[in-house]
């Protein structure tokens, strides 16, 4: 089991007593509150709730109602209702809440207490004591307990087969998730050791950029820091929109509240100080940017510099805990010209002044996920640093005779621009004969339909022909295949909706949500179909996709590391098909090769730990290469 399944739980919490008619009596606020679930010598499960102040309070964990809604967000009420009390958890990190209800119900599951007499209770046995973590063990005799219902109502269901109720579709209008698919997700997928010490390092505090190459799982250890820290002064932001709203956060210019980074650093420091911006620059704790690859170090600096005075504190960032994330080997920052002077090519955050101020501890990810055949795995790290030997020409060459099409499922081809793959889809969904039928998304404000195009996958108006080629672009159900990335074809239309056909089977694709956050609190939402049209996809938009049949030409690649995004889309060399490799076309920034030769010096060094020198000692180093 994960080693957060624990007892225990830190968060700010308020209890309210109520009266008969509900109303409250007495409240008592928790800002640094701590959550234990305690036993007695009865067998009897209680919660108990501190802090370092006043005395503690027990609640008898039966009879009561959760609400766990916002659980996501860090915030739980329950409702206790036989000492007619209930308590309000906020700022829990969120992963830390759900598996401490996860670790409640479990335990409830397995209470073995009977009635007891007052006779009993007088005699003793009232000595508490925590329980346990939860072990395997008692998840598998939970799950166990738990059987479906097997109704005429509720038939046994495949993917081609109508249901009346989804579980996507009871998430979605805030109904709780069943006890079974609660259950089922405590045996989560667990970390690596090397995703653990970088989730270790940033719960202790420590500024850290985190690095790998494509496939190594960024984006989930991302995810899983995001929901490992408090969410009221965590700032999750990421470079482009697309990717802010893939891991729930703001684009970072959003959060810095100074627009695109033009003008002089007094004026981007007076934008700073407007009240609602500063207040979110005081507030924040952990400044999380993923793409880090893709900021303009010129831009980071300013950042830094407006960070300090913001916040009246002259440590680097204000004192603010720094956790970026990227590949400096993928695509890198445009350039902007601006009245600032800033113009020509732009630098990378390696080479700001505010890197090296920032005293950040490094890590790099080395085991990849994406794909499992080494042989591909070697090509793609020696294409990663721009090296290219013949018998990596002779294996991508000998792509161009793979049969990557199947079932009516085109390979999707990775176009150098953007223009080109728009115009791909356009000509062929016009080459398609039939119906074309048009889907609007349903925006929460139709006059930001722009800005929603610009930072969600999916845009406000999607047309589709039967036998258009189609790109699912959200999670739906990972044991079915049905993920983020997942090629598919149309193949008819039911009650409206498109029926899609992909390699794990037919599945009828209805309407899903995205949220998009702006800066002091309020949300855009957009509710449109999972799909987008994929005869052809941008190499730029295809960045953190993982594709199951994808062809491309490479021959008007302009940028270093684009050769390298394209192809490690590919999940094997049997999936790849390259129509013109040429190897003049696969290069790395010589800037970014200099910064990893350094990254993996100081590695090396950090390893070398010289005779009765102990290793804490070197990890106290600023700056260590990890």
């Amino acid at each position: 089991m994960s080693s957060s399944d624990t007892p225990t739980l830190s968060c700010t919490l308020q209890i309210e007593w109520m009266n008969s008619q509900q109303m409250t009596t007495r409240k008592v606020n928790f800002k640094n509150g701590l959550l234990r679930m305690v036993r007695n010598g009865f067998r009897e499960i209680f919660l108990e709730i501190s802090d370092e102040k006043t005395a503690r309070h027990k609640f008898h964990l039966k009879n009561m109602i959760v609400h766990k809604k916002f659980m996501n967000e860090g915030k739980c009420t329950i409702n206790f209702k036989d000492d007619n009390a209930r308590t309000m958890m906020s700022n829990a990190p969120p992963a830390q809440l759900v598996n401490f209800l996860k670790t409640m119900y479990i335990k409830l599951q397995g209470e073995t207490g009977g009635k007891v007499s007052l006779k009993e209770r007088l005699e003793g046995k009232s000595a508490m004591e925590e329980i346990s973590p939860l072990t395997t063990k008692e998840v598998l005799r939970a799950r166990d307990k738990v059987v479906p219902k097997d109704t005429s109502t509720t038939p046994k269901t495949t993917m081609n087969k109508k249901r009346p109720v989804k579980e996507n579709d009871k998430a979605q209008a805030g109904h709780p998730p069943s006890k079974r698919r609660c259950i089922a997700s405590a045996i989560e997928t667990p970390l690596t050791a090397e995703q653990e010490r970088v989730l270790n390092a940033v719960v202790s505090g420590r500024n850290i950029f985190f690095t790998g190459s494509a496939g190594t799982g960024k984006s989930f250890l991302l995810k899983k820091i995001i929901s490992s820290l408090p969410p009221d002064s965590t700032f999750p932001t990421a470079s482009t929109g697309v990717a802010a709203c893939h891991i729930g956060g703001y684009t970072l210019h959003s959060f810095a509240g100074v627009g695109t980074g033009q003008g002089s650093l007094k004026r981007l420091v007076e934008l700073a100080r407007r009240p609602h911006v500063a207040q979110q620059w005081r507030k924040c704790k952990v400044l999380i940017i993923d793409e880090i690859s893709m900021v303009d170090g010129r831009f980071f600096d300013k950042l830094e510099y407006v960070a300090r005075e913001v916040r009246c504190n002259d440590k680097p960032f204000g004192g603010i805990q720094l956790v970026l994330c990227g590949d400096f080997f993928q695509l890198p920052p445009v350039g902007r010209s601006n009245s600032s002077g800033d113009e020509g090519q732009a630098t990378f955050c390696f080479q700001s002044e505010a890197w090296d101020r920032c005293n950040l501890n490094c890590y790099e990810l080395t085991v990849v996920h994406r794909q499992s055949d080494p042989v591909f795995i070697d090509i793609l790290q020696n294409i990663r640093i721009g090296r290219i030997t013949p018998e990596i020409v002779d294996r991508l060459q000998a792509t161009i005779n793979n049969k990557v099409d199947s079932a009516g499922i085109l390979a999707s081809r990775l176009c150098s621009l953007t223009k080109e793959s728009q115009l791909i889809n356009t000509s062929k969904l016009e080459n398609l004969s039939g119906t074309e039928k048009e889907f609007k998304a349903i925006d929460s404000d139709s006059t930001l339909s722009n800005m929603l195009d610009i930072q969600t996958p999916v845009e406000s108006l999607i047309k589709l022909k039967v036998g258009s080629q189609v790109m699912l672009m959200k999670n739906i159900t990972l044991n079915d295949g049905l993920v983020n990335g997942a090629r598919g074809v149309v193949v008819k239309f039911s009650e409206g909706l498109p029926v899609v056909k992909f390699r794990s089977g037919e599945y009828t694709v209805k309407y899903e949500k995205w949220t998009v956050k702006l800066m002091g609190g309020t949300t855009l939402t957009r509710k449109q179909l999972p799909l987008k049209l994929a005869w052809a996809f941008s190499i730029h938009k295809s960045q953190g996709l993982t594709l199951d049949c994808v062809e491309m030409s490479l021959a008007k690649v302009f940028e270093a590391g684009q050769a390298y995004v394209a192809l490690s889309r590919a999940k094997s060399l049997a999936t790849l098909r390259v129509l013109d490799f040429d190897p003049k076309q696969v290069w790395a920034n010589p800037d970014v090769l200099k910064f990893y030769q350094r990254f993996r010096q100081n590695l090396a060094a950090l390893e070398l730990i010289p005779l009765g020198r102990k290793k804490s000692d070197l990890s106290r180093k600023p700056g260590p290469f990890i």
